[in-house]
């Protein structure tokens, strides 16, 4: 759902509703920490950040080729 949609569905409902669906996501959350072992969020934290330099260094590789090509 891109950002558009997401802004007129929150246009549309209630505060009320808003709250007790952000009330929801988060006791969800809490509820999934205490299924989930012990140190599981930690490497999640850091396998996206693995995640996320590995797509910086591939933009970086792509820039580098463009800035290349152009001189």
């Amino acid at each position: 759902m891109n950002e558009e949609k997401r802004k007129s569905m929150r246009d549309k409902l209630p505060p009320e509703a808003l709250e007790h669906m952000k009330a929801a996501r988060q006791e969800m959350r809490k509820s999934m920490e205490t299924i989930l072992p012990p140190g599981f969020l930690e490497h999640r934290r850091a396998a996206r950040k693995e995640a996320l330099l590995a797509f910086r260094s591939l933009i970086d590789a792509a820039i580098k080729k463009t800035e290349e090509k152009s001189s």
